[in-house]
């Protein structure tokens, strides 16, 4: 799949080091799927979809820093959308977020609440100036959020938000964030693991399931094509949580 041609159309300053970037694209992704994004001259790397066509990026290399010089009416690749996305399941579900894995959970949050499906959402960030949707959650029905310093809402880390919930009352939870807040919560909600959609990250290259890359130990799993959204109970006996590979192949760990 060759890269097809859009143009920047909006950009929305989420955060000092987040926006959000509308192109004119119609791909029609499923929420919790991704695109192969080409910044021409730097690099192409996988983005996830926070809006049906728009994506919410964070700051923190060569191409994202190349994008965020952008303005509307510039162009940029795209290839997609790709991979599984995540499985709308059940009347009440629950999104737990860290981050800039807010925004792949807001999209299929507001996909759920048009449907009738009850959302509950838990989200943490490092301090209140890095929270992202916080309307666009509230809109979509109860919301939990924490800070690390305390500055809004529950002081601590995602996971102690938990707390204040009952899992038993969710048919479905999804996860996207980072994979040590992921790990964690997975690990606080034994017994729930069929019923848990994370979204996971790996080192991408071809986004089509061939250079493997992506592979997860031991079993080989191409998160490229087979996620990048996996339950988690497929999950439990991967390398998840404790190393990844990063372009080179070696492992980094935790």
């Amino acid at each position: 799949m060759r890269p097809i041609n859009s143009v920047i159309e909006e950009i929305r300053e989420e955060t000092p080091l987040v926006k959000t970037f509308f192109f004119d694209a119609s791909l029609y992704p499923k929420p919790g799927q991704y695109m192969m994004l080409w910044v021409r001259g730097i690099d192409e790397i996988p983005m996830s979809f926070s809006y049906p066509n728009g994506m919410t990026v964070q700051r923190v290399g060569d191409a994202t820093s190349a994008l965020f010089d952008l303005g509307p009416g510039s162009s940029i690749g795209v290839r997609g959308p790709l991979g599984n996305g995540f499985t709308l399941e059940g009347e009440q579900i629950l999104l737990v977020g860290g981050g800039v894995g807010a925004a792949p959970l807001a999209f299929l949050g507001d996909v759920a609440k048009d449907k009738g499906v009850e959302v509950t959402t838990l989200v943490g960030y490092r301090c209140c100036d890095d929270v992202l949707f916080e309307e666009r959650f509230r809109k979509m029905g109860d919301l939990v959020i924490t800070t690390d310093d305390g500055s809004l809402g529950t002081c601590g880390r995602a996971s102690s938000g938990l707390s204040c919930l009952d899992l038993e009352d969710y048919d479905q939870i999804y996860l996207c964030g980072p994979e040590v807040m992921m790990a964690d919560i997975i690990q606080r909600c034994k017994g729930f693991e069929d019923k848990i959609q994370a979204s996971i990250e790996r080192y991408m290259k071809c986004g089509m399931g061939v250079c493997g890359s992506c592979c997860l130990d031991p079993d080989g799993t191409r998160v490229c094509v087979e996620g990048p959204v996996i339950r988690a109970d497929r999950l439990l006996n991967t390398e998840f949580g404790r190393y990844k590979r990063g372009p080179s192949g070696s492992k980094k760990y935790r």
